[in-house]
């Protein structure tokens, strides 16, 4: 397969967020660390896409059934609330103290990130297309 991917992801280039492009939430996420993430360290990549698809797959999650929330930072990747508690953290500020989330088991904070993951577009709805980002903000999306 073709790598749709040249030196996005390499160490030393900022991390990658793969999103359900089409997810109400999902979006509304995005928005919010488009907002809040002053030194730019995120890049997103909507798993619609080519270039998410190919992530989630390089990463061992089916793009063709995606439940999982992929962070990228270099040679690593995190999923699920490990991803969520490490991109916050990564904000900085009063934000780093979502570290703190890891004293609860990953056995109880995995399961509530899959039961939300599961019914997001029951419960928060779901677009018709991937939006698109505004001008200010293409740069920091991979397609």
């Amino acid at each position: 397969m073709d790598n749709p991917l040249p030196d996005v992801v390499l160490p030393g280039s900022r991390a990658v967020i793969v999103f359900d492009g089409v997810c109400v939430l999902c979006n509304g996420w995005v928005r919010f660390l488009l907002r809040h993430d002053h030194a730019r360290r995120y890049r997103f990549a909507a798993m619609q896409s080519d270039a998410g698809r190919a992530l989630l797959a390089r990463h061992g999650l089916d793009p063709r059934d995606p439940a999982s929330f992929l962070l990228i930072e270099g040679e690593r990747a995190w999923t699920d609330s490990d991803a969520i508690r490490r991109v916050l953290a990564g904000l900085g500020g009063p934000w780093r103290f979502a570290h703190a989330l890891a004293v609860v088991p990953r056995v109880v904070r995995d399961p509530l990130y899959r039961a939300l993951a599961r019914h997001r577009y029951r419960l928060f709805g779901r677009h018709a297309d991937c939006l698109l980002p505004s001008a200010e903000a293409r740069d920091r999306f991979l397609e």
